[in-house]
């Protein structure tokens, strides 16, 4: 007697297709949860008031970049992670030489550089000299006497009788300042984690329901989650 074995369909066929599948699922979840939350990042930080600039730094990129994998990773990022993690942290902040901060007021202007001007850049900018007044109860200042243009900065005056000479404020001088804590990044990172697993399946079933409907393949497949 003799029997005869014949297994249909192709078992060995059956599951190097289940691994493609697999593998098309988990790079396209992975990739879907990375844009997410290089989204959610974005979307927060213009929320919180800080700029479609700031915004624009974070970026995503996947692995590997060739083709699907069942260890597909995506990493999201910022490309200003200083002043991102700042934001997200809310940090106390001293000075560096650990004797005062200097905050300009609005009658220092801005930086010809971009950003918050310094005392030294201001000094050099206007030709004027700061003055140190302390006070015992809030901030102490960095004055200057000149005048207020139309723009309220403080520029050199040139009048010889003194008239609209006034000391205004340049700078606030604080030992040091707590950032506000204006985002919260581990949330959102906390969520695309999570959605994982639920797009991963989404994309295996949506994949063989396409593999299904295909006249040249003439199998079906189930999975259970």
């Amino acid at each position: 007697m003799k029997l005869k074995l014949d297994i249909d369909p192709d078992i060995v066929a059956m599951m190097a297709a289940e691994v493609t599948a697999g593998e098309r699922a988990v790079s396209a979840a992975i990739r879907e949860a990375g844009t997410g939350l290089k989204a959610a990042w974005r979307l927060q930080i213009t929320s919180a008031g800080l700029g479609a600039r700031l915004a624009r730094t974070i970026r995503s990129e996947q692995f590997p970049k060739a083709k699907p994998s069942l260890n597909a990773a995506t990493v999201v990022w910022s490309n200003a992670p200083v002043i991102v993690g700042a934001h997200d942290t809310g940090p106390l902040i001293r000075s560096k030489s650990g004797f005062w901060l200097a905050i300009p007021t609005p009658a220092a202007g801005k930086s010809l550089r971009g950003g918050r001007i310094t005392p030294g850049e201001w000094e050099r900018r206007t030709g004027l000299r700061l003055r140190f007044i302390y006070r015992r109860r809030g901030p102490s200042l960095l004055v200057a006497e000149g005048r207020l243009n139309t723009k309220g900065r403080a520029v050199a005056s040139w009048s010889k009788t003194g008239r609209g000479l006034v000391t205004a404020p340049i700078f606030l001088l604080v030992p040091q300042v707590k950032l506000p804590k204006r985002l919260d990044l581990a949330r959102d990172a906390e969520r695309a984690h999570d959605a994982v697993p639920g797009l991963i399946v989404a994309n295996w079933v949506e994949g063989k329901f396409c593999d299904e409907v295909k006249p040249a393949q003439g199998r079906r497949t189930t999975i259970a989650t």
